[in-house]
């Protein structure tokens, strides 16, 4: 299929996913992932991260009726923020999906964690969404979601910047990530824009300093992040986010090679199709979401053979809309087979999911998820 129709029906797979969960009392989450194991396995909650991804592909893309679902799961969120049982601003990594059938009911809490970069990536959907609507309500939740980052995660311990956040458990966390740490310095730069606040500027930096600290210019990538002392330097696994987000976030020429590295050390093939993967923890198999992170990073780069390589990507994307295991024609899976392994104890499979087929809408139309147009 051509690229118009490839992200039609993109857009069409969030829909029908968002229009699940709606109709009850009160909107709903839609569920993360959709058919082959995951749905076997009965894992259908609403990831945070995927939610927040939906919201601000529909903002990009920002038609009259993207603008409704994005104002829509936005809503859901804010009410999530302030149902929570900690009343302090937070909201969780996931929530049970589907429709919301009591009057007074809001998304059941699926889990309870509170990782910074949810944290973060709620706060950017928040913060697009207001800008497409000019809603002063998610300017206040992104406010909110802002101050329990700098209260629970900033840290001096070691190399300064954020910490993982809080989970379920409640023991804070002390590693620091750099993935997150490019999550916050962008929020916290949006925030700064939006509300004329420079101090989020200042906080925002100290987040970019930490990303700058993990750049190792002989190896042309960024690590991981650091150990639970929040000093030294973890190297392993090297995953593919920080590499694509850190140029998405800052286009910061320095580090621009981090992309040519993600390529290289992490280029897997599978099936037929070719792109990257999660880690250098296992390059199997082919990490759709991480093949749109680069095709969009890319992108925003446009340096001498760089469309042409977005293009590729792209291309492998829109064949998996329409071949991958388990694939629909509208929406894109998770991964080319079953069983990838990231390298921090999670397995990714051939299942649909919102995060990956936002990612691919975002790539297809040239939008930076980190910027607020």
């Amino acid at each position: 299929m051509d690229e118009e129709e490839a992200l039609a029906r993109a857009y069409t797979f969030l829909d029908r996913r968002v229009e699940e969960a709606a109709g009850g009392t009160r909107q709903g989450l839609p569920r993360s992932y959709t058919g082959g194991w995951m749905e076997t396995h009965h894992s259908t909650v609403a990831f945070t991260y995927d939610v927040a991804l939906t919201a601000i592909a529909y903002c990009a893309r920002g038609t009259d009726a993207d603008l409704r679902r994005a104002g829509a799961l936005a809503g859901t969120l804010l009410a999530l923020q302030e149902g929570d049982a900690a009343g302090d601003g937070r909201v969780r990594q996931s929530y049970v999906s589907g429709k919301v059938t009591a009057a007074d009911g809001l998304p059941a809490v699926a889990a309870a964690d509170s990782f910074t970069g949810a944290q973060a990536w709620t706060g950017l959907a928040l913060l697009h969404v207001h800008r497409a609507t000019d809603g002063a309500a998610y300017r206040s939740g992104a406010l909110r979601l802002a101050e329990w980052i700098q209260d629970h995660t900033a840290s001096t311990t070691g190399t300064p910047g954020h910490t993982g956040g809080v989970p379920a458990s409640g023991s804070p966390l002390t590693w620091k990530s750099t993935e997150h740490n490019v999550d916050v310095a962008a929020f916290f730069r949006g925030l700064a824009d939006v509300t004329g606040d420079r101090a989020w500027a200042d906080r925002s930096a100290v987040a970019t300093g930490f990303v700058d600290a993990l750049w190792d210019a002989d190896a042309g990538a960024f690590w991981t992040g650091t150990g639970t002392d929040g000093a030294t330097v973890n190297r392993s696994p090297v995953p593919e986010d920080p590499q694509s987000w850190s140029y998405l976030a800052t286009a910061d020429a320095r580090h621009a090679g981090s992309l040519d590295w993600a390529l290289t050390h992490l280029a897997a093939e599978d099936g037929g199709f070719s792109g990257v993967s999660v880690s250098d923890a296992d390059t199997s198999k082919v990490w759709f979401e991480g093949t749109a992170h680069m095709a969009a990073a890319l992108r925003r780069r446009d340096g001498e053979g760089d469309a042409a390589r977005a293009g590729d990507l792209l291309a492998t994307l829109r064949s998996a809309q329409a071949h991958a295991p388990n694939a629909d024609g509208h929406g894109i899976v998770a991964a080319s087979s079953d069983g990838l392994r990231t390298g921090d104890g999670d397995t990714l499979y051939a299942s649909l999911h919102t995060g990956t087929t936002a990612w691919f809408a975002l790539a297809a139309q040239g939008a930076d998820p980190f910027l607020l147009e």
